[in-house]
Order: structure tokens, then sequence, then C-alpha cells
């Protein structure tokens, strides 16, 4: 497997519009493979079939962690089970 980074799901806004730098809560944590011949942008969808167009890149890379999980771990409770498994094998 390529580069693997990590988006977040985050909760709907109850607005139509939420104004910038407004931080909205993480719904769940994926891992999604890179775009080929993009390592910084994630492919259409993550590890678990969700479509990630909506979703929020974060900066953490597992490769710069080896030691701890693929994940940040603040957000260990919002893991995705299904891209875990994944990340797991």
């Amino acid at each position: 497997m390529g580069e693997v980074l990590i988006v977040y799901e985050l909760d709907k806004a109850v607005a139509t519009r939420v104004p910038r730098g407004t931080d909205r809560a993480v719904r769940r944590v994926h891992a999604a493979p890179a775009a080929p011949g993009t390592p910084t942008a994630t492919g259409p969808r993550t590890l678990c079939g969700k479509d990630t167009f909506a979703m929020e890149t974060s900066c953490w890379k597992h490769s710069e962690h080896p030691e701890g999980p693929w994940y940040p771990e603040e957000y260990a409770s919002a893991v995705c089970p299904d891209c875990d498994a994944v990340m797991e094998t």
C-alpha cells in the first residue's frame, strides 16, 4: 500500500454555511489512499469506501509517528472500525 492519509468526517453544520475558522467536531477518523501521483491529496474513497469529497485532510502522517497508532491519539474514540481493520492488516 502506498501513502495513506488521515481524513476527518466532520459533524454536519446546523447552518448551511460555517464561518471560516470555526471548528466543527470530528465525527469519524478515516484512512484514505493518496491520489495517484499526488501524495498530499486523498483519493476519492476512504479504505472503508466512503467518499472523501467533504472530508478534511489531516496533517497527521503515520510515517512520522511509526511507534504509535495510524491516527492521532486524541481521536482514538472516533476511529472508523472498518478503516482500522484494513490498517491493521
